[in-house]
Order: structure tokens, then sequence, then C-alpha cells
């Protein structure tokens, strides 16, 4: 695959037209036009911006290797595992997670995650929801919890409307940045002391992130990916200690630490 290829594909899958990616790089789309048809390159300022942009290295844009991927819109199909979710509540005797379950999908209805392809953003709670039960987590209140941990930041619901124990509740609250005052910059060192105080917000943090890291490349930038991954290594990965301490997640905190400590070192070498 040329250059001028790789930068149509590259932008295509952002869902850029030759326009757009010319208004963003601030040169004209005939440039563009001609980057594409290999008919010129772009100088070094606006090459590292095109690269910013499309999200590629540009190791990987000027080589001469001839790898082309097909990216799936997303990993896995919302209905599929609310089904899977419901079935297991049923079968478990579950009845927050049974609550939960519509709960958190009519809140989250119309929403949409970041990424250039918007998917619902149900498949996200669905998603952490599933790996906790593959890792043997079949507790009520860590699966309803993990069903309803953005309804409260995304969605404007108090955590005491939420359809669980007190204890889900809190552990709720505590994950929600809206119930700090201030700015995420000014609250982080309240925020993340209050989670380290209680295991179940912890366990709540701690899957959310790896899915987050795991999805990162559908919509983040380099940027926000190397400061998601900073930020990971400082404040996530201290709360595994406290998750471990508790008996039954003791097997886990054992996989969290090992799926997300593979995921950031992929990410640094890569970054």
């Amino acid at each position: 695959m040329t250059t001028g290829e790789k930068i149509a594909v590259a932008r295509k899958a952002k869902h850029l037209t030759q326009e757009a990616l010319a208004e963003l790089l601030q040169v004209t789309f005939q440039a563009v036009s001609g980057w594409e048809r290999d008919e010129s390159l772009p100088d070094v300022p606006h090459l590292q911006l095109l690269c910013r942009t499309l999200d590629l290295s540009m190791d990987s844009l000027l080589s001469g290797e001839n790898t082309s991927w097909t990216f799936r819109e997303k990993l896995f199909d919302e209905e599929r595992m609310y089904t899977y979710l419901k079935a297991k509540a049923q079968a478990y005797s579950l009845p927050q997670t049974l609550k939960a379950l519509p709960f958190a999908r009519e809140k989250h209805a119309g929403q949409v995650r970041k990424g250039p392809v918007p998917v619902p953003y149900i498949i996200h709670p669905l998603t952490m929801a599933s790996h906790a039960l593959v890792m043997g987590l079949t507790d009520d209140d860590v699966l309803s919890a993990l069903l309803l941990h953005d309804v409260v930041e995304d969605t404007g619901t108090a955590p005491d409307e939420l359809p669980v124990s007190p204890r889900v509740q809190e552990a709720v609250r505590l994950v929600s940045y809206n119930s700090y005052p201030g700015s995420k910059a000014q609250i982080m060192p309240d925020y993340y002391r209050n989670i380290r105080n209680n295991p179940l917000a912890c366990l709540i943090k701690c899957i959310d992130r790896v899915n987050n890291l795991s999805g990162m490349s559908y919509g983040f930038t380099r940027h926000r990916m190397i400061e998601y991954v900073v930020q990971t290594e400082k404040d996530i990965l201290p709360l595994l200690e406290v998750i471990k301490d508790v008996p039954e997640w003791n097997q886990a905190a054992w996989l969290l630490r090992y799926q997300m400590v593979s995921l950031l070192e992929t990410f640094k070498r890569f970054l």
C-alpha cells in the first residue's frame, strides 16, 4: 500500500472527507487529494499533524509495509450481552441485576460511545458486567454496580434513585465525577482517596479501566491515549491492592492486573 493509499484509508476510517481533513490541517483539499494520489507528500509540520489527526505513526505511514487491516465497528453485540446477563441473573437469583439491566438501558437510551463509528453506550456497562461474570464474579452488588456505574454521571440520575442497595448506590456515587464539587483536576485527590476506601468502588473502577483501555483506540487521540496510560499507572493500578484483599475477588484481581498491565505495556511500545 502506498503512502497516499494509507492516508486515504486512515481518513475514511475516521469518517472524514478530503475537505474536512484539509480544514483540520489548514491546507487545501487539493493538497490532500494530491497526497492521496501520491503526487506529493506533506511537508514535515503537516506530516506530523496528519499523523496525529489520523492516529498514524510516521514510520508506518512512510514505510513500504503493505499491511491492510479490517476494523470492527464494535467488539460485541449489545442484544446478545443483554440476553446473556439477564439469563445469568435469573439463574443465580440476582434481583438487583435484573432491575439494573432495564434501568441502565432506559437511562442510556440514545447515548453513544465516542469513536469514528458511534455505537450504543449501553455496550460499555454490558461488557463490564459480562467481563465480571467470566471472571467468576456472580455477586448481585458487583454486577448491578457495574451496569449502573455511569448512570449518575451521564444521565443526571441521583444515587438514591438507583434501584439497588445503599452499598451499590454509594459505590456508584464514589466513581461518578459529578458527585464531587469542582473541576476534574481539582477533585482528583479526593476522588481516588474515597474510592480506595471502598472496595466495591475499586472493583468498578478497575473493570471500567480495562474496558476503556481495550477500546481507547476507537475514540482517543494519541495525546489522550498517552495521558490515559500515565493516569492508569499512577491512579488505577494501586486500586488492585484493595481488591485482592477481598478473598472472593482475589482471582479477579490477578486477572485484572494481567489484562491492565498487558494493555499498558503494548500501548507504551506503540505510542
